[in-house]
């Protein structure tokens, strides 16, 4: 789990939202940008992010508060998994990031792996729905997220970096390099290689 601050900043955050997007009048308003202050000063006092960057955060998000989704696609080849490498922090991770609107969720991971990887894939099982907060991830996130793993055939394509992207490999399980422990965790890792050996496994979640 992670630290209690965060779980409050981001109820209180949560409250704030759902009561701007209700509030019947200047008073309610008032109030609720008052309890979404607060929420920006505990987790701006609590990590090393700046208040005027966490309120521009809060600022890009209106109506009703729900989970943001991550997808991620887990591409087997050879006994080896496909991972990208991160420009933001050197860090490998299975391809994906935020699901878009207007597309399904195979969609959205299709796309994301194509656009970081270079590789064309078709969705066939959805592998994992976690809770980011309770996978250990690190640093903690304002957002609360869940993410999706979505086991995936390689279909075509070849390597190619992106924008976000400089590395593109597949990698055994005994050689799994440094992740980007913000996206994908080593305990992830050796859950989907367990799901490759046993197909029959079921979709973990939580």
């Amino acid at each position: 789990m992670g630290p209690k601050w965060l779980e409050w900043a981001k109820s209180l955050q949560a409250i704030a939202q759902n009561g701007l997007t209700f509030a019947g009048n200047e008073y309610e308003v008032e109030r609720y940008r008052h309890v979404m202050d607060i929420a920006a000063e505990m987790m701006a006092s609590n990590s090393d992010a700046d208040l005027a960057y966490v309120k521009d955060l809060f600022k890009d998000v209106e109506g009703y508060a729900t989970p943001r989704v991550d997808v991620r696609g887990v591409v087997f080849k050879d006994d080896k998994i496909l991972l990208v490498r991160e420009k933001s922090d050197g860090g490998w991770t299975l391809p994906g990031g935020w699901a878009d609107p207007n597309e399904t969720p195979s969609e959205s991971v299709g796309r994301e792996v194509f656009e970081e990887s270079g590789f064309e894939v078709e969705t066939v099982k959805v592998l994992a729905v976690y809770d980011r907060v309770k996978q250990g991830h690190t640093p903690p996130h304002p957002y609360h997220i869940y993410k999706l793993f979505f086991l995936c055939e390689l279909k075509g394509g070849e390597k190619k970096t992106s924008l976000e992207t400089d590395g593109v490999d597949f990698f055994d399980e005994a050689g799994i390099p440094a992740l980007s422990a913000a996206r994908t965790t080593a305990n992830q890792i050796r859950r989907f290689f367990e799901h490759y050996r046993n197909p029959g496994l079921q979709t973990d979640f939580d």
